[in-house]
C-alpha cells in the first residue's frame, strides 16, 4: 500500500530585492610629481603649463598688465575719459591737431585786431597826461589870430582860420600814443562872445604815425562853448592836423575860431 503525498504548502509574497550600490573601484595613486611649469606669483609653487590658477592658493597664475600712465594732457578733460579699443582715437587726435593749427592761423590773422583791442584797454585802465606840440603850423590865418594861439592853453585867444578846407597841423618830436584829442570851438566860452563869431562844426582830424601810416576821422563837433573831447587811440603819432570843413554862423570876412586844441597821450 502506497503512503499518501504530503500537502504542498502555500506560497507566500515575495519581497523585492534591495538594489545594492556598486562599490568604487579604488586605483593605486601614483607619486605627486613636481609639474614643470611656471610658478605661482603669489607663493611660488610650479604649476602645470596652460593652467590659470595655481593649485595651492588659487591666485590668477597671468595677472592683467597695468595700464601705462596717461600722459599729461589726457588727464584733462575731456581728453580724460577712457577710450575703447578701434574707438576713433587717431581720428580724434587728427582733428585735435586741425584745431590747433586753426586756432593758430587764425591768431595769425587777426594779429592786428587783437593787438588793438590790448592797446585800448590799456587806454582805458591807463592815465593820461596832456602833451604839447613842438610845432604848429596852418594853412592861413586871420590877422591878430595866429596859428599858435590854438595851442597856448588860453581859451579866450583863438586861430582865426580864413575859410573852409583850412588846416591846422601840430607836429611831434617824439611818437607817443595818442589817447585823445580835446578841443574849444568858437572866439570863447561866454556863451554871447561864442555866438559872435564863426565856429566849426565839422572837421577831419588826419593822424599821421612814424611808419608814414596815415589815419583819418570824421569829427562832428556841437555847436556850443566848452570842451569837446575825441577818443583816438593811435600809436607812435607825430603829427596831427585838423582840416575844417563845415561852420556854424559864418559871415563874409569873418575867420573861423578855433579856441584850443589839446593832445593826451598813455602814461
Amino acid at each position: 500500500m502506497q503512503p499518501a503525498p504530503e500537502a504542498e504548502a502555500p506560497i507566500g509574497a515575495v519581497q523585492p530585492a534591495k538594489p545594492v550600490a556598486r562599490r568604487p573601484v579604488v586605483r593605486p595613486v601614483e607619486a605627486d610629481e613636481a609639474p614643470d611649469g611656471p610658478p605661482c606669483p603669489a607663493c611660488g609653487t610650479p604649476n602645470l603649463p596652460g593652467r590659470r590658477f595655481c593649485r595651492r592658493c588659487a591666485e590668477p597664475l597671468q595677472p592683467k598688465e597695468q595700464a601705462a600712465p596717461l600722459p599729461w594732457w589726457r588727464t584733462v578733460w575731456p581728453f580724460r575719459r577712457r577710450v575703447r579699443v578701434r574707438s576713433g582715437r587717431a581720428l580724434r587726435r587728427i582733428l585735435l591737431v586741425l584745431a590747433v593749427v586753426g586756432l593758430l592761423l587764425v591768431g595769425f590773422l587777426f594779429l592786428p585786431a587783437g593787438r588793438m583791442l590790448f592797446e585800448d584797454v590799456r587806454d582805458k585802465l591807463g592815465g593820461t597826461a596832456e602833451i604839447s606840440p613842438t610845432g604848429v603850423t596852418a594853412s592861413g590865418a586871420a590877422p591878430g589870430h595866429p596859428a599858435g594861439a590854438a595851442i597856448d592853453g588860453l581859451t579866450n585867444e583863438y586861430w582865426g582860420a580864413p575859410g573852409l578846407g583850412s588846416s591846422l597841423t601840430c607836429t611831434f618830436d617824439t611818437p607817443f600814443r595818442l589817447v585823445g584829442v580835446v578841443l574849444h570851438t568858437g572866439a570863447s566860452t561866454e556863451p554871447e562872445e561864442f555866438r559872435r563869431e564863426p565856429r566849426p562844426v565839422r572837421a577831419d582830424l588826419v593822424v599821421t604815425t612814424a611808419d608814414g601810416t596815415v589815419h583819418e576821422q570824421e569829427l562832428t563837433l556841437n555847436d556850443k562853448p566848452g570842451e569837446q573831447t575825441v577818443r583816438t587811440g593811435i600809436s607812435d603819432v607825430v603829427s596831427v592836423q585838423l582840416v575844417l570843413r563845415e561852420a556854424a554862423g559864418q559871415a563874409k570876412g569873418r575867420p573861423i575860431a578855433v579856441g584850443e586844441v589839446e593832445f593826451f597821450k598813455r602814461t
